[in-house]
């Protein structure tokens, strides 16, 4: 086990050096750039270059990029280049805010749906079945900013039961209630997005099990239909779950942008877009360094998780995960 954690902490450390090459090589040489943001009325080509070069934009892309991962590895994110003030001081506040609001949704959507699609799994074509396709089925259909403008309409214009966007109210900033009223509607479109997926992969999920023969095994023994279920087959249902649910954390983030925006919800994904309008490369980085983070940590867990879920996998051994 230990050595198997190192190998892949030492794999996931390569990847993300990796992307760190990638993404800074491809900001820096999308079209545009901060020069356009630092350019004013009356500022003359000397007091440009002089700027440029105090901001360290004379330099080549490798040059930036050396500069930049040696002060990211000391914990300076940098500046940004039009008001000049620390990233890290906008940064933290907005992930925070992220987590909140995307790990509310997303804790909400597997409470629901892996219970709803093993429900479904020994009831196919049930009420509860087919109302389930219906919502995945409108959840795949339905653009994320359409149906939060939808929800803000009725539940927040003509009801007047919810607010329409923030994250707190004036005034009441820190109060728990008035947090969970604002996170109503933004939850309730992230989790829509996320239910329309999970239920369906537990349901077929489970159904590919429940067919094998060592189920048909254990009923013919007389076992308990609920001991089937729960402990013979969903364990290793919850495989193909575990990683469908590690790769989607990157949604944690794209999610974020289209609803966070609609809602003026003071988060990351909000944030990435504005500043990737203004070409804050610093900001954008640093984002997509958090991203990358979360992403190799999800995928990391889920490889460990196999080992919890199906005692087949062993880790440990020369070549990974072995059966």
């Amino acid at each position: 086990m230990t050595e198997f954690i190192i190998r892949r902490v030492l794999q996931s450390v390569l990847v993300l050096f990796l992307i760190t090459i990638v993404t800074f090589s491809l900001i820096h040489l999308a079209p545009g750039g901060p020069f356009q943001i630092m350019l004013a009325p009356g500022l003359s080509p000397e007091a440009f270059q002089t700027q440029a070069h105090n901001m360290g934009l004379d330099k080549s892309v490798p040059e930036q990029y050396i500069k930049w991962i040696g002060n990211f590895l000391k914990g300076d994110l940098g500046t940004t280049f039009k008001n000049n003030k620390p990233v890290a001081d906008l940064l933290w506040p907005t992930v925070k805010n992220t987590v909140v609001l995307m790990g509310s949704a997303w804790i909400l959507t597997l409470l629901i749906a892996i219970p709803w699609g093993i429900y479904n799994s020994t009831r196919e074509y049930s009420l509860s079945d087919q109302t389930a396709s219906f919502i995945s089925y409108l959840g795949f259909a339905m653009p994320t900013f359409w149906f939060g403008i939808i929800l803000q309409q009725i539940f927040a214009i003509k009801l007047d039961w919810l607010p329409l966007s923030d994250m707190y109210t004036m005034g009441n900033e820190g109060q728990i209630g008035d947090l969970l009223q604002h996170l109503v509607l933004p939850v309730s479109v992230l989790t829509l997005g996320f239910l329309a997926a999970y239920v369906k992969y537990s349901r077929s999920s489970m159904m590919e099990v429940l067919h094998q023969d060592y189920i048909r095994t254990a009923r013919a023994k007389g076992v308990r239909e609920g001991k089937v279920i729960y402990k013979h087959a969903l364990r290793n249902a919850l495989i193909p779950i575990i990683t469908i649910i590690a790769l989607d954390l990157p949604m944690l983030v794209a999610g974020a942008a289209l609803t966070e925006s609609v809602f003026n919800w003071p988060g990351m994904g909000r944030m990435f877009v504005e500043y990737a309008v203004a070409r804050e490369y610093n900001v954008l980085m640093a984002i997509t360094m958090i991203t990358a983070v979360i992403v190799i940590i999800g995928n990391l867990i889920a490889d460990l998780l196999y080992a919890v879920v199906d005692p087949r996998v062993q880790l440990g051994k020369k070549g990974g995960r072995s059966a």
